[in-house]
């Protein structure tokens, strides 16, 4: 089960189909993204009381200033600028079994923070603002399929028209594409990680090996028992809600102490974390050709990673009770690690350290991947899935939990529990097989 960023482990003609097919869309997008200033940014303006960085429509999405206080963590107070976005969009994807194996619709798609320009993208990926037709461009396909049916309707259609850049995966291409970098987006990574269980059926063939494919494949499964009940994680997750303050408010981008803006840019004084940076995007097949908006630009690559353990047969997730400033909920669980290495000069994060020293043997998957390119500019994590070794302690610090893979995939069906580097952490645990 080790680690590939190639298509070399069993694509054969149709992968390479893929590979064609994926480049003449990255040809034919006709992408041009350029940095321009904040101020210079058609659209967009800079309110004169506040500050903050509005669309002309007050729609969209404003930066704003955030102020925060917490008991959580070793920084207890601080300001950032962050990016509200209060509108619920849609991503999705169409699925349909050809020959008992099931396929996903999916899309090679430009967004205008994107390093490697296209990614593999669900057929809708809009806010309502896409999709309401605020940009004044045109309509966003295959968005029926997910507005008009009623909830849990089976969506069958053999005339489905599919336009050149789309394409229909089967999920076990889609599994080998993961292991290359930058390839397959965020977005898609999320709503693979909710598919239903029955979809993962071929995971079952992995119970006939030994050791950790076997645990792995029984921790997708729910076969075997858990180390924590999920009442247990439950509670466990609640207590670590109650046991810290929060206190997030909306300040002013105007005068954040700490920052330097707003102007062209707006950047931490001392060049660490993140700025906020303006493009200018022209683009053949997106809903609007042509456009302007604010980006998060992070300073270096980050780390995301769950340790992994066998746990009686079982492979067991290391979950932390992860607070974000921006989270509605102000807490989710997250991956063993999360963090920006480069941002911790006072001293690493707890178990990163580990993650980072431990044996090429140990690592289970290893890939860097994007983040979303429609807010973030340039944003990378590498992802990664190492295996516990036996000194390893089932006795964790009390925001840490040990949970399978079925657990947490069933918590996937609540929203506010999974991050979303979680989320993408299931889905690469799903691409061992």
């Amino acid at each position: 089960m080790d680690s590939h960023h190639n298509l070399a482990a069993g694509g054969g003609g149709r992968s390479e189909g893929f590979l064609s097919w994926f480049a003449e869309r990255t040809r034919m997008s006709g992408c041009h993204v350029d940095r321009a200033p904040l101020t210079e940014l058609r659209g967009w303006a800079f309110d004169e009381a506040t500050g903050n960085l509005g669309h002309e429509s007050g729609r969209f999405f404003v930066v704003e200033g955030l102020h925060v206080r917490t008991s959580y963590g070793a920084v207890r107070e601080w300001s950032q600028p962050i990016i509200n976005q209060p509108e619920i969009g849609i991503l999705g994807l169409l699925v349909k079994m050809v020959d008992g194996v099931p396929h996903c619709l999916v899309q090679a798609k430009m967004e205008p923070g994107d390093l490697n320009t296209m990614q593999l993208s669900p057929i809708v990926q809009a806010t309502r603002s896409n999709y309401a037709g605020v940009h004044r461009g045109s309509r966003v396909k295959y968005l029926e399929y997910f507005t008009r049916p009623p909830a849990g309707q089976v969506l069958v259609d053999d005339d489905l028209h599919v336009s050149d850049e789309h394409r229909w995966l089967s999920l076990p291409e889609i599994r080998r594409l993961l292991r290359i970098d930058g390839l397959v987006n965020t977005d898609t990574r999320t709503v693979l990680s909710c598919l239903p269980a029955f979809f993962f059926s071929d995971v079952g063939s992995a119970l006939t090996e030994e050791g950790m494919a076997a645990a792995l494949a029984r921790s997708v499964n729910g076969q075997g028992t858990p180390h924590h009940g999920t009442v247990d994680v439950l509670s466990w997750f609640t207590s670590a809600k109650s046991r810290h303050e929060l206190a997030v408010r909306r300040v002013p981008l105007r005068g954040l102490p700490g920052w330097r803006g707003p102007g062209e840019e707006i950047t931490h004084e001392d060049g660490r974390h993140f700025s906020i940076v303006g493009v200018t995007v022209r683009a053949n097949h997106r809903e609007a050709a042509e456009w302007d908006q604010p980006l998060l630009h992070p300073q270096g690559c980050g780390l995301v990673a769950f340790v992994v353990k066998n746990v009686d047969g079982v492979a067991h997730l290391l979950v932390h009770a992860r607070f974000q400033a921006g989270l509605l909920d102000a807490m989710e669980m997250g991956p063993t690690v999360q963090c920006n290495p480069e941002n911790h000069p006072g001293g690493p994060p707890i178990f990163l350290d580990y993650v980072l020293g431990v044996s090429a043997e140990r690592i289970l998957y290893d890939t860097v991947l994007a983040e979303e390119g429609g807010r973030f500019h340039h944003s990378q994590n590498r992802y990664l899935l190492v295996e516990a070794d036996e000194d390893f302690p089932l006795e964790v610090p009390v925001d840490f939990c040990w949970v399978t893979a079925h657990q947490l995939t069933t918590l996937l069906r609540h929203g506010y529990y999974v991050n979303v580097e979680a989320r993408s952490l299931l889905t690469c645990l799903h691409s061992l097989w």
